[in-house]
């Protein structure tokens, strides 16, 4: 048996998406410069935050930037084996005032914008559990967009990443070699990479000092090298993400 033309092998397209656009002047920095000179394809806009003014305009000198909503409903800590809870914007676990802030947030993101979002996703991922996912779930049909980690269309890791899941340092995570595996490893069909870029330090967060060295690895040569060498095909959720 011969082996299948290149044609008849599935293309392996990759959306490398910013979370916390918006939340600091840093943040904002940092997913931009990910963009500009490194491999960062789309951002997710928290619309809550001060600097989330600031964030359109980026956007709109850069037409294939795909932006999408960040729900903000809360922030928690790991800390003494227990989590904790930083801020809460509403009780996650009432369907009414998640429904409620949902729709709140998305109508500034179209007052900021100017135009629906082009995916949803959130803070923590709190959109994982019910009854937000079935909220988020509903809202982006609503709209036609995908939501993080909902669909079989679009694959999501999240691999890139310099904590554990109980928020210890993981530099490992982080680094150029730890990236390239990533790209190397990646199937086929549209993959979402998160990640969390930040230039200077001017943000309060439980991830805060990881995000300069993120800036750095998505921005080195090597990475784009790795992705051109695998065959992998930067995209964003506006140019190959499917509608729902």
């Amino acid at each position: 048996m011969t082996d299948p033309p290149d044609h008849a092998v599935a293309e392996r397209l990759l959306i490398v998406n910013g979370d916390d656009f918006g939340r600091t002047p840093g943040i904002n920095r940092g997913v931009i410069r990910s963009y500009d000179h490194g491999i960062l394809t789309s951002a997710s806009l928290m619309v809550r935050w001060p600097a989330a003014t600031d964030a359109p305009a980026y956007c709109r000198e850069r037409a294939d930037l795909s932006l999408g909503l960040h729900l903000d409903l809360g922030e928690w800590v790991f800390r003494d084996g227990t989590w904790h809870c930083l801020y809460q914007v509403v009780d996650p676990t009432e369907i009414g005032a998640v429904r409620t802030e949902v729709r709140a947030q998305l109508e500034l993101f179209r007052s900021l914008v100017g135009r629906d979002p082009s995916h949803l996703d959130s803070h923590q991922h709190v959109h994982l559990q019910e009854p937000v996912r079935a909220v988020a779930i509903e809202e982006s049909q609503r709209l036609g967009v995908p939501v993080r980690a909902c669909g079989a269309e679009i694959n999501y890791c999240g691999d890139f990443y310099g904590q554990t899941g109980t928020g210890e340092p993981w530099p490992e995570g982080i680094t150029v070699d730890a990236l390239v595996r990533i790209v190397d490893g990646l199937g086929p069909g549209i993959t979402e990479l998160s990640c969390h870029p930040g230039e200077d330090d001017d943000f309060d967060s439980v991830y805060r000092f990881e995000r300069t060295t993120e800036v750095a690895v998505l921005c080195h040569p090597d990475v784009r090298r790795a992705l051109a060498e695998a065959g992998v095909r930067l995209t964003s959720f506006s140019s190959a993400a499917p509608r729902v």
